[in-house]
């Protein structure tokens, strides 16, 4: 009959009145009756998925509401998979003939209850040929010993699923063996329920209650739509088998126990697993955003974040962007608008004594109009070096924004289709199919979900654990897979490995546990890659006791503790994740923890972007920390580690906190924008209760913390970059230091601190204040520029080097001293009040310095400062102001062989910085910034003195 005779709904129509044999011939007549079978899913398709009733519906447990892709298709898995017991003959493909004399299979039905054939299972067993179906009619059905299997067959229960209740123990020694639609309980002697230690047995729609199943290799099991109440399964070194939509509540120890390694040894069924193990992936699917608190938090952002603030978390499978679409402008003025502590950070005293002039101002007992035609030919000079706070500023402002939005797209979180095309490692474990498969099952209220040991393999996916003491716990040597499932409000940690256990923790959702989401201890080194760790009410991810594994691409946000927390030896590289929105420090490294961290995104934590404490040391490298509530890296005390190439922006406290008993090597990393210190180091030490929530010591690390000591393996060691040397004091090299609230670098110290080659610049307050250095502070080669009040304050009692810097256009004086130490071989040009000053009792041995000021001294000695101060070459204004010496203490302070200058036409300032080059002289030409190494271009402007000054004896020029 053609097709077109009819409408298609009426076509549809009729076919959906059609039995299953009968659309199974209507669907070889021709292609448009086919075409018309297919187009019936959403009808009669789903009426005989859903009304055989030993099918449940193809999404339960975890999503009974949402309807399949396809009803055929999970009519079509059903089917198929209830017949797989049955094909334990092998096809002879050159004896396809001799399929016509196998025995037929189930061509028997034996009915065992209340008005069957049998009045026990045991007898019906008894007179059973292979692969006969045995019905169990409604009711209870006991037996008094356990039962052994010997012959193929099918138990199947008539009825609805509780109709038939069976209390018994079963012993299969049979190759095959199926039972369906039955209710397990347990016999009075036993709490086994099912055994098999050879053969392959199928449970489909089946209820276990308060008793276990054991399936011994090279026996093996395909469990499909069972419900387990208070029941368990215990594999033991099985090579394949399937779990699938089964429910697991009540646990008293793990619902799923995986032990030894995958047997070499496997049985018929494996290869029919395996088939079936591929055909049902499991489909990438949305995150639900009701199940999923970080979805939410994009809306309430606002609420969240300042107005000035122009951080943004865009969380999903968008990219994050941190920073709004902002002039230069606007960037420095959040700064500003930021620093609410700038006022108390600086002193009255300090006020009154050395009042700041204003750039605008106009001082006629000071400034000729010849000097400030120097004044602007300096300002061209020394450009290279320190841009002026206009349009350089905004320059300046828009590289750091555009460096910033280049990290951000260089730092995008990948997904895991990218992570698994480049890492082969990940895209074989992720296809690895051995051990125990597990998908889309339910495990809730109970103990424990799965426990794999003993070189035990698992691969979990698309699974949802809840409600229990832990979801997955891996040990000895173990290795387990988990893609895309839901792990949440587990009692302790949601996935805890240990014992060189490793595997695969790829995309899944794992949120409000009571400890950490995944806990990696004692040699594990799993691959954890694009999951979204979140709302914990400890820490995200904990790497301790010579704990490793790759963690990357992860989302870590909203857990009240660390996002990662490493310790004891632990030793993970964490790479290319955005951890975001925590209670406490973003990642926190303490008691030896190591670890390379590089390019992350950490931003909007509570406490410090990364907090290294008590003997951590780490690689933090070029990873964006920003927008923090705290400081953006605290190294507390007798923490340690590299801390390199990272951008620190926009954080409300410090950029870097550091203990003076620390030993942090701080290198060519972007320090700005942040709202109190660039970098703070204090001396003052830790107290137990000096830790943030979450980084202290209420973590349960006993075993860990007795074992540390000896532990440091030798893989570990080759870990670390060769190219790390070690150092022996706390260093601050090559940064650039701009646009904080206050001021650039505080030290306030009782260790040997060195600050070499750093771009200070354009700071709320001073470029450094030594407040207190009980010991040498060693300032070299750095470029000190543009800050709001003075270059250098080194305050009493403090001793400090200041070697080849240059000191350049800050708004009060270049240098203020009362303390000791050496000032030699120095550029302070430019600053608007004197160039060097020395206080109180300040002893200091000044010498071969190039000192520049035009409206006040070049050198001014007050109260009993004493020391020497010679061979120092002094450019001088009209004022005349070169030197003040004090006339009570005259013996003390020795000045001697410094040259004076004074220039008398803006050409003559053309070679005041040609011989030497101007500072900071950088070894290997190696650049600090960018604006550093333009400054090296400031001696291409030449600067000549008038040849026959001192030979005629010039007013102007005069050699002491």
């Amino acid at each position: 009959m053609e097709v077109g005779i009819l409408p298609v709904e009426l076509w549809q129509l009729i076919f959906s009145y059609l039995h299953l044999p009968d659309l199974g011939r209507c669907s070889l007549v021709c292609r448009a009756w086919s075409e018309l079978v297919l187009s019936l899913d959403r009808t009669r398709w789903r009426q005989l998925c859903l009304g055989c009733l030993q099918h449940r519906h193809p999404n339960w447990p975890n999503r009974p509401g949402v309807e399949p892709p396809s009803w055929r298709e999970a009519f079509k898995q059903h089917y198929l998979a209830s017949k797989t017991w049955s094909k334990t003959t092998q096809d002879l493909d050159s004896s396809n003939c001799l399929s016509l004399f196998r025995r037929r299979k189930g061509w028997r039905r034996l009915c065992v209850g209340v008005g069957g054939e049998f009045g026990s299972l045991r007898a019906a067993l008894a007179a059973a040929s292979p692969y006969d179906r045995l019905v169990l009619l409604p009711g209870v059905h006991e037996e008094q010993s356990e039962v052994l299997l010997k012959v193929p067959v099918e138990v199947v229960g008539q009825g609805k699923l509780g109709d038939v209740a069976l209390l018994a123990s079963i012993d299969q020694h049979c190759p095959t063996a199926r039972l369906s639609n039955v209710v397990f309980m347990p016999a009075r002697f036993t709490s086994l329920l099912y055994k098999t230690t050879s053969g392959y047995v199928q449970f489909d729609n089946c209820n276990f209650e308060s008793g276990q199943l054991q399936i011994h290799a090279p026996g093996t099991c395909q469990v499909k739509f069972c419900t387990f109440s208070q029941s368990s399964i215990h594999l033991r070194s099985v090579a394949l088998c399937i779990l699938e939509h089964c429910e697991f509540t009540g646990s008293e120890n793990a619902s799923v126990t995986v032990e030894g390694c995958p047997s070499s040894d496997r049985n018929w069924a494996c290869k029919h697993l395996a088939v079936l193990a591929k055909s049902c992936t499991v489909s990438l699917r949305e995150p639900d955003p009701a199940a999923c608190p970080v979805a939410k938090w994009d809306g309430c952002r606002e609420s969240l974040l300042r107005p000035v603030r122009t951080c943004k978390i865009v969380v999903g499978e968008e990219r994050s962007s941190f920073l709004a679409a902002a002039s230069a402008q606007a960037l420095v003025g959040s700064a500003q608008e930021d620093s609410e502590f700038g006022e108390n950070l600086r002193a009255a005293k300090e006020e009154e004594e050395y009042p700041s002039l204003d750039s605008n101002s106009s001082d006629s007992d000071l400034r000729s109009d010849d000097e400030e035609d120097a004044q602007v030919a300096y300002k061209v000079a020394c450009q290279a070096h320190s841009p002026n706070h206009t349009l350089a500023d905004v320059m300046d402002s828009k590289l750091q924004s555009n460096r910033l939005h280049a990290l951000q797209r260089d730092l995008k979180l990948k997904s895991l289709q990218q992570e698994l095309q480049q890492d082969k490692e990940a895209q074989s474990l992720a296809n690895s199919l051995q051990g125990c498969i597990i998908r889309q099952c339910l495990f809730r209220d109970g103990k424990g979900g799965i426990f794999i040991y003993s070189r035990g393999q698992a691969k979990v996916e698309g699974s949802i654990f809840r409600d229990l003491t832990y979801a997955v716990r891996c040990i000895q040597n173990s290795k387990v897979i988990m893609l895309r499932n839901d792990i949440h409000h587990c009692k302790a940690s949601g996935i805890f490995l240990r014992l060189l256990a490793g595997g695969l923790i790829a995309d899944n959702n794992i949120h409000s546990n009571c400890e950490a989401g995944v806990d990696i201890r004692k040699g594990a080194n799993p691959l954890v890659l694009c999951n979204k760790i979140h709302s914990g009410l400890r820490s995200g991810i904990v790497v301790a006791g010579n704990g490793k594994g790759i963690i990357r691409s992860n989302q870590i946000c909203g857990n009240k503790e660390a996002g990662i927390y490493i310790l004891y030896n632990g030793n993970p590289a964490v790479s290319g994740n955005h951890i975001f929105q925590g209670m406490a420090a973003g990642i926190a490294v303490n008691e030896n923890g190591r670890g390379q961290i590089t390019g992350n995104i950490i931003c909007e934590n509570q406490w410090g972007g990364a907090d290294i404490r008590h003997g951590g040391d780490p690689v933090l490298r070029n990873n964006l920390i920003s927008c923090g509530y705290s400081d953006g890296v605290v190294v507390g005390e007798r923490g340690k580690g590299l801390i390199e190439g990272n951008v620190i922006y926009g954080n409300k406290g410090c950029g870097v906190w550091m203990m003076s008993s620390s030993l942090p090597h701080l290198i060519n990393n972007q320090i700005s924008h942040n709202s109190i210190y660039g970098v703070a180091v204090f001396c003052h030490k830790d107290n137990a209760g000096d830790y943030p929530p979450g980084q202290g010591g209420s973590e349960s690390f006993q075993e860990e913390r007795e074992g540390a000591g000896g532990e440091n393996d030798a893989d570990s060691e080759e870990e670390y970059p060769a190219a790390r040397r070690p150092i022996s004091v706390a260093l601050v090299e090559l940064n650039s230091i701009n646009h904080n609230g206050a001021a650039g670098l505080h030290v306030k110290s009782s260790e040997v601190l060195n600050i070499i080659a750093n771009v200070i610049h354009a700071n709320g307050d001073g470029g450094v204040a030594v407040l207190q250095s009980s010991q040498l502070t060693r300032i070299a080669n750095n470029s000190i520029s543009c800050n709001s009040r003075g270059g250098v304050l080194v305050e009493a009692d403090c001793q400090v080097e200041l070697r080849g810097n240059g000191i350049y256009e800050n708004s009060s004086h270049g240098i203020v001293s009362k303390g000791e130490g050496i000032i030699a071989e120095n550029d302070i040009i430019g600053n608007h009040r004197c160039g060097l000053q020395l206080l109180q009792a300040a002893d200091m041995k000044v010498t071969k310095n190039r000192i520049q000021s035009f409206r006040d001294y070049g050198i001014a000695l007050f109260d009993e400062a004493k020391g020497l101060v010679q061979e120092n070459l002094i450019f001088q204004g009209r004022s005349k102001k070169s030197i003040l010496r004090p006339i009570l203490n005259a013996e003390d302070c020795i000045i001697q062989n410094n040259m004076l200058l004074t220039f008398k036409k803006r050409f003559d300032m053309e070679c005041m910085l040609i011989n030497p080059p101007a500072r900071p002289h950088l070894e290997g030409g190696v650049p600090v910034s960018c604006t550093a190494a333009a400054g090296q271009r400031v001696s291409s402007i030449t600067t000549r003195v008038d040849g026959g000054c001192h030979n005629h004896g010039s007013i102007f020029c005069t050699i002491l």
